[in-house]
This record gives C-alpha cells, structure tokens and sequence, in this order.
C-alpha cells in the first residue's frame, strides 16, 4: 500500500482512505494505491468497502501538473473500472469538495453519502477538457442526460442537497461523515445490499435523439467564444450512453487526450497555473503582518461605489457607503438593495439572505463615519483633482493604521498619495464593472505603499472573492494601459476603411466578448474623450483617436444617446451600421490624407492584438506586471479575452514571439515607428527563443 493510500478494517468493512494534501489530487501515488486497496479489498473477507479522504476535502480533481507528460499506470479510468466492478458493495462519503476526477471517483462507487456542505461538480470544461474518467457514461446514467449536460458544460459545482435530489449521491450525512458513512455501510449490509455498478443503469433517452445532441452542440458553439471543449463534451456524453461500456470508454480516452494536448487546453491551464502564480506576495510583502478589516467605508455610492459596497457588504464585511446628500445617499440606497431584490426575485436570494446583506450596509452624508473604518475604498468622479481633494480629506478624519485605497483606473496613485502625510498606507484598488460581478481586481502598489498594506489587500481581495494582481504605477497601470494602443489601432483602422462592423465582426470572431467599437459605444464616448482630453502626453498627431473625438464632439455618446460607431433603436441594444458615421470617417480620411484599402479580418486582428503585445512587453520591461502570466490574468478576467488563447502574452507565444517580432517590424515599415517601434524585450526574447517573463 502507498503511504498517500491506506487501508484498514472496520469490522467487515475495509476502510480505505487517500492522504494526498492539500486536495487529495489523483496523482500518480494516488492511483496506483487506490487500485492495490481495490486489490486486498477483493482477496480478503470484508464485506463492503467505504472510501473516505483525510484533510479538507475529499479529491478535488487530477494533479493537473502531469497531464501533458507520459501516463504513468495505471490510468484513472482503470482505477474507476476495477472499483465499480468490485463484487462487494463499494460506498464513497465526500465532505469539502468532489470536483473532476473526484466526482468521477464517487460516481464508480456503489453508494455515495456526503456532508452537507460539500460540493459536487466536474469542471474540466474550464481547463477546455472534457471529463475523461468515465464521468461522460456515469453522469448520465445518475442523473440523467440533459441535467449531466449542464452540469459538465457550465463547470460549476453543485450543493450536496442538490446532488440528493438529482440523484448523484444517495444520501446526506447527519451529523459527521465518517461515523455516519460507516452506518450506512453497515445498514447496506444488513440488508444484504449487492453492487450497484453506475454503469450497468439503462440511461433514459426519451427525446434524445441525434438531432437533439446537434441542437445543443449549435446552442453551445454560439456562446463558447472560440472554445470547443463544450461542443466536444455533448459528443462524448452521446457516445457514453449509446455505445457500448467498453467503446465509450476508449473513444471518450482518446478525445480527452487529444483535448489535453489541444492550445486550447493548454492556455486555459495556463490561467489555472497564472491565477495561482498571481496570488504570490512579493519577496518583501510574504512575512508582513496583515492589518485587521472588518469595517469597509466606501466614498461614492455611484454605480461603481455601489457595485464596491455590494462586494463587501455578500463577503460579511460591514460598509457604510459615504454620499454628498440626501437624494445620493438614497439612490445609493436604491442601487444596493435593488441589486438584492432582484437577485430575490429570481430566486437565487431568500428574504432572510436579503434582509443580512442590507444588515452589513449603511449610508450617510457625514464624513465624519469614516473616522473609525479599516478600509476606505474612494469610487468618485475619474479625475486626479477631485480625488486629492478626497484623499486630502481622508488623510484628516480617518485613524491611524486605516487603508486608504483609490479605485481609480489610470490616474497617478503616486499623486494621489503624495497628498497625505500616510503615503504608506495608500494603495490601489482598481475593481472592473460592475464591481460586485467582475472577478478581477488590479491591485496597484504605489511606490510608498508598504507591504503590509499589499498583504492585507491581496489577502483581502480573495477574501471577497476576487482574483487580485499586483500591478504598479503608471497611466492605465496594466489593463487600461494595454488598451490603449488596441484601441488606438482601431481608429486608425477607421480612418484606413475598416467599417466599425468590420472591425468589431474580426476581434469577436478571434473571441474576444466585444469588438472596440461595440466597447465604446456601451461604455459611452464621452468617457475616453475627456480621459484623453487630459492627457499631457498625447502624441502629436492628428489622427490619433480621431474618429472617437468627433462622435463624441457631436453628441454621438454611445447606447447612451442612441447613436456612437453604430446607431440604436429606442430600448434596444442592437448595433446598427450608420451611413452618417462611415460618411464622415470617409471625409476625415480625405482630410487627413489618409489613403483607404482593404484590410483582411486576419491583419485587423494583428494589428490589434499585437499593438497590445508591444505595449505588454514594455509593461514588463519597466515592472508594472510581474509576468507575463499576470498580464493573461488581467486581460481573459477583466477585458474579455478569449480564455481558449489564454492571454494575449500567451497567444503571441503560441504564434510564435519570432513571428510577432516580424510582423511588428512590418507595422514599423508600412506604418512608421511612432506606435510601432518594437519593445526591446519582445526584440530580445523573439531572437534568443526565450519566453516571456
């Protein structure tokens, strides 16, 4: 026996346990003592086995760190196929979480009981797999086709309670697991209970027919945004319950080890690794003491600040949203509670759950309730003037040791701080709307910020829920900074030709969630028209972001006003092509003497996702991203990269750094060195074969 795996005896039930911290992954160890417990349990006199995990959790999934290597036997599957088929009651008891091959393991038991807090799921799909243990044969045969379907292609896991009542577990545990997984074994064998393999169930396929498996491999394209890995699942559940066990069984293998060495698969990994990577503390920041938070103010009761205290308020942090007056204090209010009340309305809330959240928040028009907070957040209007009045403020009333964060988006967090005589206590807190939804937080650490201020945020950020990466200062720190040139590379695009719809049908086609122009035009022009309008360091061209300025000039603000890049029918969202708009881009053109052509769906992509990789080079040449991975990090959670390419710094990895260095070079040639004069890093890594940073 492996000593991750251990086996004992209960009387006549063999206890067979799996000791593989932290989440008793299915590494190698752990299959092979698995599948010599199942051994001893068959040639010995135990009458049932009960499968348990030591620690927090039973198995959370595969050790991720192997797939991609040589398989080491044996393989997942035949540990699962010799434990199903073991002639002698197989009982699995899961607390903390059963996720992927975790779950995959409890469905080839028998009989499964579970803690009332645990949770069930398989999620490969968000590491672009599919479940390759046999969950695709077992799922379904449990729980039924099309509940299985949903499970697998969402990735999100289920409650105990509603895994009982889909059929998936058997039975909840009163009180702890063990003891009452052992009585339960005990009951089955006093009544003489047989094996009950999950693959012998006749799966029910009433209405199941090919053409329904192709109505949702089409629903599924559509929403997948370049992935395949869902469309992939609905074929491998249709083959696990209409071929025979054994051909299911090697034909689901064999895509899912196609799937792992897939890009795909490979860059949503390597998001799974960057999330992990980015929570890292720098070296100075990792023995740091954390500052207590429990009393959060908010200054600004804005859809922003709303958002912010809405975050805090589900996360048990009390909040008091700070407002300029009554009728803002009350339409913070409104912003709050309505958030909840909707949430209520479709059921996801219970009066109770609402009426605890409101509990946690209060608002009010006196500065003077900041005093004793912990944290306090500033979400007011994007100007650098304005904000250091606030934090000048901030600096007076609040108490020694408080937080005092700027959710600012690209305004100079040095500045900022250097307004207060607590520089060290400053520190960057860049939420992404809305801010109670969105997973990314840039955390900006500013050049006095010490490092138990940054310890206590990133600590904090997963706290309520985020996923936080440490940046530092500079216009737009990361992710805005980046935009720019994308953003940039569009107008220019414009006034070459490219019809707004053309230029937003490449990007989302590549997968990125929506084109520039769609972006600008739901955000409202007017916001990047007076962010640039403040800008000291605009280039000297007259070009630049042209196109945006003049809409924005003329009232033509966006969803907003009914009219932007494309114009909107009253109540409606739908982007309609604008003759006016290409009528006056034509006319800028021949103003600026810019010669029109035709740009290919494929160079519109380049020259976008390529400004973006120049510009995230020299993000990493001056320090402002730690790595690379962080830059991924930024992009696929807060701007809508597609996750199947894994981040821009990895897709042009994947490309190939050499082939981007080229084409750059040939921006520079065709375009003129202004925007595109290569970053030295990119130049070095492109020659050497290194990768990024």
């Amino acid at each position: 026996m492996s000593q991750v795996v251990s086996y004992a005896r209960e009387a006549e039930i063999a206890l067979v346990t799996i000791d593989n911290p932290p989440v008793n992954a299915t590494s190698h160890p752990v299959r092979a003592g698995l599948m010599d417990a199942i051994a001893r349990a068959a040639a010995d006199d135990s009458r049932a086995l009960l499968l348990v995990c030591a620690g927090r959790t039973f198995i959370a999934g595969a050790d991720i760190t192997e797939f991609g290597k040589p398989s080491q036997p044996p393989s997942l599957p035949d540990v699962l196929d010799a434990l199903e088929a073991l002639a002698k009651p197989v009982v699995v008891a899961i607390h903390g979480t059963a996720l992927g091959g975790g779950l995959e393991t409890a469905m080839a038991g028998h009989y499964r009981i579970a803690d009332a807090r645990a949770k069930l799921g398989l999620p490969e799909v968000k590491l672009g797999l599919l479940p390759g243990a046999g969950g695709t044969r077992r799922a379904p045969r449990l729980m039924g086709v099309k509940p299985a379907l949903e499970l697998m292609t969402d990735g999100a896991a289920i409650s105990a309670a509603a895994a009982l009542a889909a059929g998936l577990i058997d039975r909840i545990a009163q009180g702890d697991l063990l003891p009452a997984a052992l009585g339960y074994a005990r009951e089955l064998l006093a009544a003489n209970a047989a094996p009950r393999p999950t693959s012998a169930i006749v799966p029910d396929m009433e209405g199941l027919d090919d053409a329904w498996f192709a109505a949702r491999k089409s629903a599924l394209a559509k929403s997948a945004r370049g992935r395949t890995a869902p469309q992939r699942i609905v074929d491998a559940l249709q083959i696990g319950v209409t071929l025979p066990a054994n051909e299911a069984a090697l034909r689901t293998r064999e895509m899912f080890l196609e799937m792992v060495s897939s890009t795909e698969s490979r860059a949503m990994r390597h998001l799974f690794f960057a999330e992990r990577e980015a929570a890292k503390l720098p070296a100075d920041c990792r023995e740091a003491p954390r500052r207590a938070i429990e009393r959060v103010g908010v200054l600004g009761g804005g859809t922003m600040g709303a958002g912010i205290a809405i975050n805090f308020a589900e996360s048990g942090l009390s909040v008091t949203v700070l407002e300029t007056d009554d009728a803002a204090a009350a339409r913070a209010m409104d912003r709050i509670r309505g958030t909840w009340e909707a949430a209520r309305a479709k059921g996801r809330l219970d009066d109770a759950a609402v009426a605890a959240r409101l509990s946690r928040v209060e608002v009010s028009t006196d500065f003077g309730v900041l005093a004793p907070m912990d944290l306090v957040v500033e979400a007011v209007f994007e100007d650098l003037k304005v904000k250091q009045d606030v934090f000048r403020r901030l600096d007076a009333i609040c108490r020694p040791g408080a937080i005092l964060a700027s959710n600012t988006s690209y305004q100079d967090l040095d500045a900022i701080a250097g307004v207060t005589a607590r520089p060290a206590d400053v520190i960057g807190m860049h939420y992404f709307s809305p801010a109670n939804v969105m997973k990314l937080l840039e955390v900006v650490r500013g050049a006095a910020t010490s490092p138990d201020v940054v310890a206590t945020v990133m600590e904090l950020a997963r706290r309520i829920g985020k996923i936080p990466a440490l940046v530092g200062v500079c216009y737009g720190f990361v992710g805005n900074r980046m935009l720019q040139p994308y953003a940039r590379e569009a107008q220019m695009l414009l006034l070459e030709g490219a019809t707004p719809a053309r230029i937003d049908s490449a990007i989302e086609s590549f997968g990125m969630a929506m084109g520039p122009c769609a972006v600008g035009d739901l955000a409202g022009l007017d916001i990047g028209y007076k962010a640039r309008s403040a800008r000291k360091d605009r280039p000297d061209d007259p070009r630049w972001f042209r196109i945006g300025d003049l809409l924005a000039e003329q009232g033509r603000l966006g969803q907003k006003s009914g009219a932007g890049f494309y114009r909107y029918e009253p109540g409606s969202r739908e982007r309609l092509p604008d003759p006016a708009v290409e009528q006056l881009i034509r006319a800028e053109a021949a103003r600026l003497g810019v010669v029109q052509r035709e740009t290919s769906a494929a160079g519109i992509v380049e020259r976008l996702i390529y400004a973006m990789v120049n510009e995230g080079c020299r993000v990493l040449e001056e320090g402002i991203a730690q790595r690379a991975s962080d830059i991924d990090l930024i992009y696929a959670n807060g701007y809508g990269f597609p996750v199947a390419r894994g981040g821009p710094m990895m897709y042009a990895q994947t490309v190939g750094l050499s082939a981007v260095y080229e084409k750059v070079l040939s921006f520079r040639e065709e375009l003129g060195p202004l925007y595109w004069e290569p970053s030295a890093l990119l130049a070095r890594c492109a020659k050497s074969g290194e990768p990024l940073p």
